[in-house]
């Protein structure tokens, strides 16, 4: 298990697919919903990702971006176009859109022809929880992958899948949409002269990289940075300064914020279980030594921090 595993592990789509569309300019698809991270894939033609807060961002045919929400955005054929926006979702009906080769899609009049025609597939992917954030907050508001270093194989699978109406198919679309922002993740991670976060580019060290697979792998040990330069090959001083150095912070301290990533979302998820549960689960033997750490690392209490997740109200002073 490492890193970009244990962040990616949640981003699932399930009947995530919003439809794929035959656009004839002018065209202004405003995607209205959101949604964390969303992906768009230009099958041919071009036009621009045009994001909320943001500069537009053109892509080309046979380009993937990925749009990191909750702020929606508009796929426009040329910036400042002369279309009128029309809110796209769950549904997303206009005349002259163009057609859609999905049922779950855009419903128009059938498929449009001529100069400048564009074929878009958007897909989204919900997102929950802190574990989940941690990518989030690493990716720019829109990212975009050239054709050169994209894989053209899944892209083509995912263009045949469409073209097939056969039992199945909102799941074999969901999984190669999943596959396609997990490929398209790692390829924009790796890009050349890009700066990616510590967590991705120190995942190589043979040291930190390997410290790192270990913390990820057994966040509940009972972790000490001589068990952990042990078990990676080094001194204990060796580990404590290469990994401060590379990730930002000292081995144990990160154990410390990743140990309370992981139990914010037990918190959330496991509605029944006691502080007691979930302190064993993140490695603290009693439920006052995690409930310190949580409130140190996360500013409040795990038992406010689940009362304010399940949107109940505080209870009355006395």
């Amino acid at each position: 298990m490492d890193v970009f595993d244990d962040l990616i592990r949640g981003v699932r789509g399930h009947g995530s697919l919003f439809g794929s569309a035959v656009l004839s300019p002018p065209w202004a698809l405003h995607f209205v919903d959101g949604a964390p991270l969303t992906v768009c894939l230009l099958l041919d033609g071009a036009g621009w990702i045009v994001p909320e807060d943001g500069p537009p961002e053109p892509l080309r045919a046979r380009e993937t971006a990925v749009v990191r929400g909750p702020g929606t955005f508009t796929f426009v054929d040329e910036v400042g176009t002369r279309a009128e926006p029309v809110a796209c979702g769950e549904r997303c009906t206009a005349p002259g859109l163009g057609g859609t080769r999905h049922r779950r899609g855009w419903l128009g009049p059938g498929e449009a022809a001529g100069a400048g025609r564009a074929t878009l597939l958007v897909g989204a992917h919900p997102l929950h929880g802190e574990v989940s954030r941690r990518l989030l907050d690493a990716l720019p508001a829109v990212l975009r992958l050239p054709a050169e270093d994209g894989d053209f194989a899944l892209l083509d699978h995912i263009a045949a899948e469409l073209r097939i109406d056969a039992p199945g198919q909102q799941v074999v679309l969901d999984r190669l949409l999943d596959w396609m922002l997990v490929c398209t993740l790692r390829a924009w991670f790796d890009r050349s002269g890009g700066e990616p976060s510590a967590w991705w580019s120190t995942q190589r060290d043979p040291v930190v990289g390997a410290a790192l697979r270990l913390l990820h792998a057994e966040p509940a040990a009972p972790w000490t940075v001589g068990a952990l330069a042990g078990r990676t090959g080094v001194s204990r001083a060796t580990l404590a300064k290469r990994f401060t150095e590379l990730v930002g912070e000292p081995p144990l301290t990160y154990l410390t914020r990743w140990r309370m990533t992981l139990a914010a979302d037990l918190l959330v998820e496991r509605e029944s279980a006691t502080l007691a549960d979930i302190a064993r689960s993140v490695g603290y033997a009693d439920p006052f030594g995690f409930s310190a750490a949580f409130k140190r690392v996360r500013g409040t209490s795990p038992t406010a921090y689940r009362r304010a997740a399940a949107g109940a109200p505080a209870p009355a002073a006395r």
